[in-house]
């Protein structure tokens, strides 16, 4: 073998592992993206295979009522006096409708116009004044710099993709002090809630949520059957 071919030969062979290398990673973070694309995607098709009204009914049935324990989840949020509350997935406002606190000033969120638009009617006939309504965006969280106490999420955290900066922006969201509150199906196969390979553990979502930038206050997985109630600061 000449001198030329002892150094060109490796070179050439380090160049070609370098290149499977790159594009080996370049394939996982895509499959990566692609996992939680397809997730969320897949989140939204199973709650949309129903029509809007059959998602009405599900979410202000008499038999939520029962397993869902609104009155617990919502002292569970703490002291709502004079605060202000952002409910980002508010689907029918079925919680914003049950605070009992005329003094404090509740914003009720979701990416869906329908659901907009059936709060913006109900407030309307229920001649509400601290209810008001939001559009929201997938990527971007419905709250201002700031602007809110309490930032409170029902059954939505497996929607969400890119968790940890759509968290951090939650995070810019909050006054001084405020804190967000994530009630989530629990892990198991359940009369309630979605597939069981949608649904995240609480710890998962703990670990999550403290990536980006909160500290966890108070967990609760025994109240409701089929949720936990997760506070964090």
């Amino acid at each position: 073998m000449s001198i030329l071919s002892r150094f060109v030969i490796p070179f050439f062979i380090a160049t070609f592992i370098s290149c499977n290398n790159k594009n080996n990673t370049d394939d996982n973070h895509a499959n990566q993206h692609n996992d939680s694309n397809h997730h969320h995607n897949k989140a939204e098709h199973h709650m949309h295979k129903a029509s809007f009204d059959e998602l009405v009914k599900r979410f202000e049935s008499a038999d939520r009522d029962e397993w869902q324990k609104p009155n617990e989840v919502i002292r569970f949020l703490g002291d709502l006096k004079n605060k202000t509350i952002v409910d980002i997935g508010a689907g029918t406002g079925y919680f914003e409708f049950k605070i009992n606190e005329p003094s404090a000033k509740i914003i009720a969120a979701d990416v869906d116009e329908r659901f907009v638009k059936y709060i913006d009617n109900r407030i309307a006939s229920e001649k509400t004044t601290n209810i008001s309504s939001r559009k929201a965006e997938y990527e971007k969280p419905p709250v201002k710099e700031q602007e809110a106490d309490i930032v409170f999420m029902v059954d939505v955290y497996h929607h969400i993709e890119n968790r940890k900066d759509y968290f951090s922006m939650i995070k810019k969201g909050l006054k001084t002090n405020g804190e967000m509150v994530i009630v989530d199906f629990k892990k198991g196969n359940f009369e309630q809630g979605p597939p069981d390979e949608m649904k995240i553990h609480q710890q998962v979502v703990i670990n999550e949520i403290k990536e980006a930038g909160f500290n966890l206050v108070t967990q609760d997985t025994v109240t409701l059957k089929y949720q936990y109630l997760l506070k964090f600061k």
